[in-house]
């Protein structure tokens, strides 16, 4: 186990999936401060492992227990003194299949409950109670989780939105999230001021959908009434040393022309916009239960770029959904050649137990969904080389994270998401600096530095 200070614990985290999730590791290690646990580098160190997992992905859950498994040895050589929790979307949906098929997990918990997590381990140690928690209860977890946290790095996620109404056909999240919940803005904006208060640059607005985000206005808006996103946005973009804002993921159905006018009028929000649109059919659409169009999300594309004309676009495909057809698969590759995208993330369908589309007829045969793949991810990365290649001789801000591969280079990201390393900058990490591009490939850049903040001159 790990040598540690006296009355503390190690804690191990592993974190599966999306952006949320990396979020919610981030507040499970605030909830568990308290207990005395520490973040430790390995589970060979800890006394207790986490693993927040995913449900998106295929064979999801034979991957959690697969981990589990190497887990439960470990467990037995530190003579059963190792605590193990599963936690996230695999939690929520096989909770009790997961508890009843392996017996070394001790605590299951659901992504609205993971502030529970203290009262478990006292259950747990009393051997009392039910070591079991996927109640969906986002306020009751945002009211109980600390209102301060302890942030390493320039950039840091902070949760808006939780939960989707939508209900795509492929999709588990409504049922592994809940409903819509959008968090209270007091609330958020003080969670903002911390986190600048912290020194953090760059505060990512996150959401299953986050631009279905509402709230009412916080009490000094003498005008009263509910906020949008674009709202936030922009009282967000007022406090002191917030020098840059993204927000995702986003629904076509929810982009409001108050957060497309944010895209034009607010300097720190940045010109990359995350939208999924998932196919170029029509029909298709309907039978995912998108509730929008090729047409309306193109349409979208074009009012955003009106707004903003510097701005680039992100975006999620999905090959192989029951009943695609050549045509179908066409007019996803007619509307990629439309749009132009700078990053996209795409996907053989895979059926998720228990939604509407695992049920459906003319699934699409395995190797059919390879050949589409491959052709559209040709065409994919070909733009996203184009969009990199374009990048060279331009001066962007890039946001410094870490340390690169070699001795004394830099890592960060342009305001577009793009990968950015820089020699001779080790001094540069926790900054903004102004870096002209020298060099690109298709997942990254090169770049030399022009100026530097205030800071890092200094």
């Amino acid at each position: 186990m790990a040598d540690s200070k006296p009355n503390t614990k190690g804690l191990y985290i592993k974190t599966y999936g999306c952006q949320m999730n990396v979020y919610d590791s981030e507040r499970m290690k605030d909830v568990l401060k308290p207990l005395g646990y520490a973040p430790v580098d390995s589970p060979e160190a800890a006394d207790l492992v986490v693993l927040n997992t995913c449900h998106i992905r295929e064979k999801a859950t034979e991957k959690v227990f697969s981990e589990l498994g190497r887990l439960r040895e470990m467990k037995q050589e530190a003579g059963g003194t190792l605590r193990i929790a599963v936690a996230g979307c695999v939690a929520q949906a096989e909770g009790d299949e997961i508890m009843r098929r392996e017996p070394a997990v001790d605590m299951v918990v659901g992504p609205q409950s993971y502030h529970r997590l203290p009262e478990m381990i006292a259950k747990l140690a009393r051997k009392t109670g039910d070591i079991l928690e996927t109640d969906f209860a986002a306020e009751e977890k945002f009211d109980a989780l600390p209102k301060t946290r302890e942030i390493d790095g320039a950039s840091a996620f902070l949760s808006i939105q939780e939960g989707c109404d939508k209900f795509c056909t492929f999709c588990v999240v409504p049922y592994t999230r809940g409903a819509e919940f959008s968090r209270n803005t007091d609330a958020i904006v003080a969670e903002a001021r911390e986190l600048a208060r912290q020194g953090v640059r760059e505060i990512v607005l996150l959401g299953q959908n986050v631009n279905a985000w509402h709230g009412a206005a916080p009490a000094h808006d003498v005008r009263g009434g509910e906020w949008g996103l674009g709202a936030l946005i922009r009282h967000i973009a007022q406090i002191g040393g917030v020098e840059r804002i993204r927000y995702t993921t986003s629904h076509p159905r929810d982009m409001a022309d108050d957060l497309i006018d944010a895209h034009r009028d607010v300097e720190q929000l940045a010109p990359f916009m995350h939208l999924p649109v998932q196919h170029g059919s029509d029909r298709i659409l309907k039978a995912m239960n998108r509730q929008h169009t090729a047409s309306e999300y193109l349409r979208i594309i074009e009012r955003v770029r009106a707004a903003r004309t510097d701005i680039a676009f992100a975006s999620d495909f999905i090959v192989g959904f029951p009943g695609e057809s050549d045509v179908d698969f066409e007019a996803t590759l007619q509307l990629v050649r439309g749009v132009g995208f700078a990053q996209a993330y795409s996907f053989k369908y895979s059926p998720r137990p228990g939604t509407p589309a695992a049920g459906m007829q003319l699934q699409v045969e395995e190797h059919v969904k390879d050949e589409r793949l491959a052709r559209l991810q040709a065409l994919l990365n070909e733009q996203a080389q184009a969009f990199n290649d374009a990048t060279i001789g331009r001066k962007v801000d890039v946001l410094f994270s870490r340390a690169g591969r070699r001795a004394g280079q830099a890592l960060g990201y342009s305001p577009y998401m793009q990968s950015v390393h820089v020699d001779g900058g080790a001094h540069l990490t926790g900054c903004m600096a102004l870096i002209e591009i020298v060099g690109a490939t298709m997942t990254s850049l090169k770049g030399r530095l022009v100026t530097a903040t205030a800071e890092v001159m200094a």
